[in-house]
């Protein structure tokens, strides 16, 4: 089974968040979240990146927009989430969103 795409939001276990990353403008990744219900648990963290978009108002700098992590759940699964930097047409709106899911046996296709 291939990778599913979701874009749901997700809620984080506040009290789970690792704060160490938050110093250098970095969010501070849950260990746990709540989806349709579920706790999900993070196991690790297999990679991190940005996205970045030009300033909004005209100047030529290059603004972090998102910060996405690839990680493994405590059931195996492998999750794409990312956190937006500011909320989605300037309201109180969910921050954190899973993006994709690939299921436990699914086989990974990477490059030689």
């Amino acid at each position: 089974m291939a990778e599913r795409f979701i874009s749901e939001a997700l809620i984080p276990v506040i009290s789970t968040c690792d704060t160490s990353r938050m110093a250098v403008g970095e969010p501070g990744l849950p260990r746990e979240f709540l989806w349709r219900g579920q706790t999900v648990e993070i196991a690790k963290v297999l990679r991190t990146w940005r996205e970045t978009g030009k300033c909004r108002h005209g100047s030529p700098e290059q603004y972090v927009r998102k910060h996405w992590f690839e990680v493994v759940t405590t059931s195996r699964d492998i999750l794409k989430i990312y956190f937006e930097r500011q909320p989605r047409r300037g309201k109180k709106e969910p921050r954190w969103w899973l993006f994709s899911i690939r299921e436990p046996g699914e086989v990974r296709n990477t490059p030689a």
